[in-house]
């Protein structure tokens, strides 16, 4: 469930097919996100979920999975 609302999230950010994003898909390399963007869907993520990521949480975000991972846990 998370990881297709954080698909849609980036899809509508970047402007690409949710299709094309998986785990294993990088912000940076494969998506061509800068630094805004990734703040972008860090603010969409937080709103979508009502959670908060800390800063150094989510410098640590390279990875579609691991912003899953991060949704993950500030769930729980």
């Amino acid at each position: 469930m998370e990881f297709e609302k954080l698909q849609q999230i980036i899809a509508e950010v970047l402007n690409v097919d949710a299709d094309e994003i998986t785990l294993d898909t990088t912000f940076v390399d494969d998506l061509g996100a800068d630094s805004l963007d990734i703040f972008q869907i860090i603010m969409g993520i937080e709103e979508e979920f009502d959670i908060e990521i800390p800063n150094e949480e989510a410098e640590k975000i390279i990875s579609v999975g691991d912003a899953v991972d991060q949704i993950k846990n500030a769930l729980n």
